[in-house]
């Protein structure tokens, strides 16, 4: 008997007999039906199908799950949750009391860090400021633009014994007195010198600051600690987050 070329269907010779007809057509359309079905294995809304190592049969793949992403392991397609990746997780929270405080639990499985304070104010209007790792050397190098109260400067850079994030603070509450700060540091767990910028408002003066810091080490950073400079801090927190 004959076949097809594609999928070597039965088909009746040239010079099959009349009689045979019927017996013929059901062999074809049986054999039309398997593959078909072979090829097209779903059962369920939404399945869907991929060739397999088997000529001429797909291999059904069920539904994923809502919020599921199609990948590839093992060499075939499969649902699996969506890999993490951007976005902030909050590390930790500092609450700002004291003349200083630390955090210890940095870990380097993040790309960058990004540290938020909100409403804070001092007991005396001190400045706040910023070392990391607990170095006290003179290895911070900063320079920053401000405005207070409408008169733009831009001092000279300097080099100290930590990060200055401010002029001054405000002694009481209220949107225009307390300080808000934002203090981004990318790839701080890479073997390179470290580069911080920092934004920041208080009302005392009132003033907006951007500042570019360099810390000179290329250690990874383990350790931030945020400092109210001849006085201590009266209320606020400090918000550590780890960026992917």
């Amino acid at each position: 008997m004959a076949t097809t070329t594609n999928y070597g269907w039965t088909t009746p010779d040239d010079t099959g007999l009349v009689k045979d007809g019927a017996s013929n057509i059901r062999t074809l359309g049986s054999s039309i039906d398997t593959t078909t079905k072979a090829l097209n294995p779903s059962t369920t809304l939404g399945d869907i199908e991929y060739r397999s190592s088997t000529a001429n049969t797909n291999t059904r793949l069920g539904i994923g799950s809502t919020g599921n992403v199609l990948t590839v392991s093992g060499g075939v397609p499969t649902w699996a949750a969506p890999a993490s990746g951007g976005g902030m997780t909050l590390i930790e929270t500092l609450s700002l009391t004291g003349s200083a405080v630390t955090s210890s639990t940095i870990a380097g499985t993040y790309t960058d860090l990004q540290i938020i304070i909100r409403d804070s104010y001092s007991n005396n209007g001190s400045a706040y400021s910023m070392r990391i790792n607990g170095d006290t050397g003179s290895n911070y190098f900063h320079y920053s633009i401000r405005n207070d109260a409408g008169t733009v400067s831009g001092p000279a850079p300097t080099t100290g014994t930590d990060i200055a994030l401010n002029g001054a603070t405000a002694t009481s509450t209220g949107y225009k007195n307390v300080y808000y700060g934002e203090i981004s540091i990318p790839r701080y767990s890479s073997s390179n010198y470290k580069s911080i910028f920092h934004t920041s408002y208080m009302g005392a003066y009132p003033g907006f600051y951007l500042r570019y810091a360099l810390w000179d080490n290329t250690a990874a950073i383990t350790s931030i600690t945020i400092k109210c400079d001849g006085g201590t801090f009266s209320a606020g927190n400090a918000y550590i987050y780890g960026v992917k």
